[in-house]
């Protein structure tokens, strides 16, 4: 009988030293997606914000990918009473004491927000450093960044950019810059009971689920329909009419090439989609076929340094012919004529770049590469939809 409790302790032991091990491993193997973070972090150090609550000092340090639980202990840092975060900071920063003092009297602040990748690629960042390291206060910080989600999406299934609601276009269902895409594909995650959420309990998973499913029935009642045929998304939708709707002055209504491809991508990564996501691919598929420009390309050139109020400009960009090019598309599309759209700070529509005033053409993405990415991957997704 002794011989088999000591048994037990030895074979009990070298379990605990397995898994602890396993642990260990994980965490030495795991890094953090710093790219996740990147546009933070470019406007952080990029642009002087008065309103940012600690801008960077010169020089700032800044944590390697392995060193999880320090940036992930600066997220936690910089997550608000709402349970979201703001935009614009480097979470891999190693802050001051200063820093952080300014940071943690500032979590009162509701200046919460997607814009930028914020808020969903914090949660997933601490719900894998939680599944590595089994720290509660991350498994804790995450699920009150899910109930965040929860409160701030409208019940037609969309989400504003910013939570609480501001007075102004932020207000909109935003796809601009992937913000309700990046939800979503969170969200898809714990649909799909991905491990790094297994943390989630039955009840609050489905809280997360209908969410999910509520974001794709917006998706679909977003998508734009024009002369008849289904085509693709504006960057921002009226919250409640959900037609497409203007952002800032230079952001008409259009059709939007560079956020549908998003979109698109992500319908197309659904398995076994119902027949109403089937159809809203392959409209959209059909739309960035019909609207892709050939013989074109976007060339920067060398120009005197413009300073306007907005920006300093270093350079200029026009519009070639050239016959070697692959095809491009441009940012916005006018409904109904289906034109290319270009648009000035005065809101004013053009139908070409050189119309555009020298501060927004060198500063504005106006045209994309992005729906060649659907294309590209539509025959075989479309295969799998007709079983061949």
């Amino acid at each position: 009988m002794i011989k088999e409790k000591v048994a037990f302790i030895l074979v009990g032991s070298f379990l605990i030293l397995s898994v602890y091990g396993q642990e260990k491993t994980a965490k030495q193997n795991y890094k953090v997606d710093i790219e996740a973070f990147g546009d933070n972090s470019r406007h952080w150090y990029g642009i002087a914000d008065k309103g940012n609550v600690i801008n960077p000092v010169q020089g700032q340090p800044r944590y390697k990918a392995t060193e999880i639980t320090n940036i992930a202990d600066n997220i936690l840092l910089y997550q608000k009473d709402n349970g979201g975060w703001p935009k614009n900071y480097d979470m891999m920063a190693i802050l001051t004491q200063q820093q952080k003092d300014s940071v943690i009297n500032s979590r009162h602040l509701s200046n919460t927000t997607f814009d930028n990748g914020s808020t969903y690629t914090q949660i997933t960042c601490l719900s894998n450093v939680y599944t590595v390291t089994h720290q509660e206060k991350y498994k804790d910080a995450a699920l009150k960044g899910f109930s965040f989600i929860i409160s701030s999406q409208y019940e037609n299934g969309g989400w504003p950019q910013y939570y609480p609601l501001e007075s102004n276009y932020s207000s909109h269902i935003t796809y601009n810059d992937g913000a309700m895409i990046g939800i979503m594909q969170l969200l898809k995650d714990v649909a799909e009971n991905q491990p790094e959420y297994s943390f989630i309990d039955s009840r609050f998973r489905e809280k997360l689920k209908t969410a999910y499913n509520k974001g794709i029935a917006c998706i679909l009642n977003t998508q734009i329909k024009d002369n008849g045929k289904l085509t693709a998304w504006c960057q921002q939708h009226d919250e409640v009419s959900l037609k497409p709707a203007w952002a800032r002055a230079f952001e008409p209504p259009a059709i939007c090439n560079g956020e549908s491809a998003g979109i698109v991508l992500f319908l197309m990564s659904i398995d076994h989609p119902r027949k109403e996501v089937v159809n809203a691919v392959r409209s959209a598929e059909s739309w960035f076929e019909e609207s892709r420009i050939y013989n074109t390309r976007v060339k920067v050139i060398t120009a005197p340094v413009l300073n306007t109020k907005f920006r300093k400009s270093v350079s200029d960009r026009i519009v070639v012919t050239d016959s070697t090019a692959s095809p491009i598309w441009t940012r916005y599309y006018e409904p109904g004529t289906h034109k290319p759209l270009f648009c000035n700070r005065d809101s004013k529509v053009v139908y070409s770049l050189a119309e555009v005033d020298r501060e927004r053409r060198d500063g504005y993405a106006w045209y994309t590469y992005a729906p060649q990415k659907v294309i590209d991957k539509f025959p075989a997704w479309q295969k799998k939809q007709t079983g061949g």
